[in-house]
């Protein structure tokens, strides 16, 4: 039984109404820019598809992480800040990349991508890691570390 989000003590981000959602998707799109109030950020993330990831993702030198993610994806909008802010933070180190699943399945699949967001780490071409879920920066930055060195 779901007791009401007020009774078991919810948070007012805990839940949004559908004007709200679509202003968080509106937010956080790859490539947005993002108002802190304070300076405007763009997104470092690169956008990839079926037709060039093998050139944008499997033929670089280096390390590449791709997000497979959705516009209809809450989980997938919340990681999609923290996500900019590792692409600021590692740029020259790590290429973030991202895949959206429902134009791009033939990759999707091709990963067996079942659950987003998933944040699959390429190093010189070649999977080596991923992390399923929303999770905390410091969960995808230790993931970051590890890889970029």
């Amino acid at each position: 039984m779901v007791k009401d989000a007020a009774a078991r003590g919810a948070t007012r981000h805990e839940h949004y109404d559908s004007a709200g959602l679509e202003r968080a998707a509106a937010a956080n799109a790859p490539g947005s820019v993002h108002d802190d109030g304070d300076d405007q950020t763009m997104s470092n993330a690169v956008a990839v598809t079926d037709a060039d990831f093998e050139t944008q993702v499997e033929q670089h030198a280096g390390l590449t992480v791709v997000d497979f993610w959705a516009t209809w994806c809450g989980p997938c909008r919340m990681i999609a800040p923290i996500l900019d802010q590792l692409a600021v933070e590692y740029q020259g180190k790590v290429r973030v990349a991202k895949l959206d699943v429902d134009s791009n399945q033939k990759t999707t699949t091709r990963f067996n991508v079942r659950s987003i967001p998933a944040m699959l780490f390429f190093k010189d071409g070649k999977l080596v890691d991923q992390v399923i879920g929303a999770v905390p920066k410091t969960a995808l930055a230790a993931k970051f570390a590890q890889h970029a060195a």
